[in-house]
């Protein structure tokens, strides 16, 4: 035994002096597990975000189309301007709307999940509310292009029901409509809704899973109808849950580039507007300044979510 411990390797000894170093003291131990995620997170993307961001205090020369690394606010000046804020108006009008539509759609389907699904049917729910995720985002999305073409699913069902004059009315509406469902604000307003919705539905079940059964029972021993329970009962106790799909759905939506480029009309939104400033523009600035928008609708989201109290339940 003496032997063996004589005939150790310094390089032996070294690391058992370090790992005893890092048992007694345990910050140590913490920061060096931390670092390396910490310094991708702050350098790579933090540090890619800000230089970014620090694009937008920059502006163009409107007759060199040269970038004028001088300080300045006139590009987000021209965020202002009537076309940019349309732009900005109209992302976040989709954004909302597609964040109301899923909570719609999911509220009864978490609901259902929640409090009556057991067994084998709770565990197909998670399965088909899942599986949507497992394919690829691009491959769903051209599929709902091909859904909602002329000569797709959804417009030869709405022919053989006899609905084909409602359908052109609905697409001749300017706001909402287009030349077909694949090219219009309610086509892509669908495809968003489709790609989204399992992101509310999860977080509201998990929330509905946590109201009280007794709660329910003693509303309705005391009176109150069906929509007054739900009023009173279950949504503020489900309000948690519908907040964290509310971020989801309204953020992903509002930072999309690709539904919008594939389904959507030829008015910009947001992400589209970006890749044509950096990309066909070349006006960087304003690119930068346009990743601002986002980002500034979001912390006010989250403030507005935070003051309702719904975060402090998550």
């Amino acid at each position: 035994m003496t032997g063996a411990l004589a005939r150790a390797s310094p390089r032996d000894s070294v690391s058992r002096r370090v790992s005893d170093a890092l048992v007694s003291r345990r910050g140590l131990l913490l920061l060096l597990l931390l670092a390396p995620p910490l310094l991708w997170l702050g350098i790579i993307y933090l540090g890619a975000l800000f230089a970014l961001l620090a694009q937008s205090f920059f502006s163009v020369d409107e007759f060199s189309g040269a970038v004028v690394y001088a300080p300045t606010l006139k590009t987000y000046a021209e965020l202002f301007a009537p076309a940019n804020l349309d732009i900005i108006i109209r992302t976040l009008a989709i954004s909302i709307i597609v964040t109301l539509l899923s909570a719609v759609v999911a509220f009864p389907v978490a609901y259902y999940a929640a409090r009556y699904a057991r067994g084998r049917v709770k565990a197909l729910f998670y399965v088909a509310v899942m599986m949507p995720l497992w394919s690829s985002y691009l491959v769903k999305v051209y599929a709902w292009k091909l859904l909602l073409a002329k000569e797709g699913a959804v417009g030869w069902f709405m022919q053989a029901a006899g609905l084909s004059r409602a359908l052109d009315a609905w697409l001749s509406i300017p706001l909402v409509g287009g030349p077909s469902l694949s090219v219009s604000y309610t086509g892509m307003v669908l495809t968003f809704l489709y790609l989204w919705t399992p992101f509310m539905v999860l977080p509201l079940q998990a929330a509905l899973e946590r109201v009280p059964a007794t709660l329910i029972e003693a509303s309705n021993d005391l009176g109150a109808r069906p929509g007054q329970t739900f009023r009173h009962v279950i949504l503020p106790l489900a309000a948690p849950g519908l907040v964290a799909g509310s971020i989801f759905t309204f953020s992903l939506t509002l930072g999309d580039y690709i539904v919008p480029q594939i389904v959507g009309p030829s008015s910009l939104i947001l992400g589209q507007a970006v890749y044509a400033q950096q990309g066909t523009a070349g006006n960087i600035p304003l690119a930068a300044a346009f990743c601002v928008a986002p980002i500034l609708i979001m912390g006010v989201f989250l403030m507005l979510a935070k003051r309702t109290g719904a975060l402090d339940a998550l």
